[in-house]
């Protein structure tokens, strides 16, 4: 049985087309390609880590969360985002720069430890490769949803609300 509402209700069931400037329709999983997007955001501004990070601001956890984000729902640490191609990520170039920047920060996060504090990473050699990757993947993927890649991240509480159901 189907229940119409009333021409005059206020609440209409229709969502906002819109995450952020993100279309929520455009991407079966848009709520993983969020999580994504938020930690290539986080992992690819060094200007971010220094502030935020190494000031130790609350409000937007740490390289783990953010690790954690890349790859929680994801499983990309243990197979290709191409497997993803049409569902979180746009096609395979969108796939092969996330993939980069996986492995680049995977590395990293296995020489220090998971639980290293954020200086171990941001001084470890190989961060200036990783922080590049994540950029690119970042960039690639906020231009896609049509945002723009320079703005500040959001703090995890923003995306808590922009990825609720």
């Amino acid at each position: 049985m189907t229940v119409q509402g009333s021409e005059n209700s206020s609440r209409r069931g229709r969502r906002s087309s819109t995450m952020g400037g993100m279309p929520l329709n455009d991407m079966p999983w848009w709520r993983w390609r969020s999580n994504v997007r938020s930690a290539l955001h986080m992992l690819s501004d060094p200007v971010f880590q220094r502030d935020v990070w190494l000031a130790g601001v609350d409000g937007y956890g740490d390289v783990t969360d953010a690790v954690y984000r890349l790859v929680e729902d994801t499983w990309l640490d243990s197979w290709s985002a191409e497997k993803y191609v049409g569902t979180i990520f746009r096609d395979s170039q969108e796939a092969a720069l996330v993939d980069t920047a996986v492995l680049r920060v995977l590395r990293i996060m296995h020489q220090v430890g998971p639980d290293a504090p954020v200086a171990a990473y941001v001084e470890h050699s190989g961060w200036p490769d990783a922080v590049r990757a994540a950029r690119d993947a970042h960039v690639r993927m906020s231009v896609s949803d049509g945002e723009d890649p320079d703005t500040p991240p959001k703090s995890l509480d923003v995306l808590r609300i922009l990825t609720r159901s």
